[in-house]
């Protein structure tokens, strides 16, 4: 296996996003940011995801261990559940839930309901400084899952590591109706998005590849 001719930095623990880049041909250096994702907030959920992905990545670009020509990629993923029919008001921003209590009280409301994952993405090109940033929606169609299937689901312990406590590439699958966007966004990491990013930085996604 070659060398890829620009490395590319995960500044994620992401275990799926890891493995989405990876079977897209990337072989990224993993270095986890370390940000506190619970010191932003008060903000809509789109704007929360795509902030929350650029702190993570400016505090990995910053470091020593990181290459000098390395591109730094930041993520962070927010789920958006709109109003309750007739509540009113804005949507709420979803993340980790705390412990199990608060990921089976977010599966009784999403249950049967469409929601919004947003992934921000943040790409810094370590030489220069210049970075490229967007973020990523797509619509998540949830079956409507009975309280048995909420408890199975939050005692495998899956709903409690990710973004809206559920995921669409392991035990949460069937429990997603369909999508309508990108799948791999939904992951964590929009892989036609970053393209985009890499391109506005002026190098070749090709040239991530290993």
């Amino acid at each position: 296996m070659t060398a890829a001719r620009v490395p590319l930095v995960l500044a994620s623990a992401s275990p799926a996003r890891l493995a989405t880049l990876r079977s897209a041909g990337i072989e990224p250096v993993v270095i986890v940011s370390g940000v506190d994702e619970d010191q932003v907030s008060c903000l809509p959920p789109a704007e929360l995801a795509l902030q929350l992905a650029e702190l993570k990545c400016a505090a990995v670009a910053v470091r020593d261990d990181v290459p000098p020509d390395a591109l730094v990629l930041g993520c962070d993923s927010v789920l958006e559940l709109p109003p309750a029919p007739g509540a009113g008001g804005q949507g709420e921003a979803l993340g980790k839930p705390h412990d199990a209590d608060e990921a089976r009280e977010r599966w009784r409301s999403m249950r049967g309901r469409t929601a919004v994952l947003h992934s921000g993405h943040s790409l810094r090109e370590v030489a220069t400084g210049r970075v490229a940033a967007a973020t990523g929606s797509t619509l998540v169609h949830f079956a409507d899952v009975g309280d048995d299937e909420i408890e199975a689901y939050v005692a495998t312990g899956e709903p409690l590591h990710v973004a809206g406590a559920f995921t669409i590439d392991g035990f949460g699958g069937a429990f997603v109706r369909g999508i309508e966007g990108d799948h791999h966004n939904v992951v964590g990491v929009s892989l036609p998005l970053l393209r985009e990013l890499v391109l506005e930085l002026g190098h070749a996604w090709t040239d991530l590849w290993t």
